[in-house]
């Protein structure tokens, strides 16, 4: 199941609990077919069929193929100098 390391969680908090985001909204990950990739995004709520994880208040909302491919990893989050959010998946600690 993918962990979220401290910032991760400090981050997707900080980024949901933002005014104009509604309340329940979390960050989902997606598989893009087109590009190879993973599509992060903010979601009000999450897809049907989408695996829910709730880690001290940070909601992530995986779905079912990133939740396979993501299944032991780790997703850790940081704030640049800028304030821009930049998300890295890594091993399982």
């Amino acid at each position: 199941m993918l962990t979220l390391t401290d910032n991760a969680v400090a981050v997707i908090r900080n980024l949901t609990e933002q005014p104009q985001v509604p309340e329940g909204a979390g960050l989902r990950i997606a598989t893009d077919a087109t590009q190879g990739a993973l599509m992060l995004t903010l979601a009000a709520e999450p897809m049907e069929g989408d695996e829910v994880r709730d880690e001290a208040g940070a909601r992530v909302f995986l779905e079912t193929e990133a939740a396979r491919i993501l299944d032991d990893k780790s997703l850790d989050a940081a704030v640049d100098s800028n304030g821009a959010v930049q998300f890295a998946v890594g091993e399982q600690p």
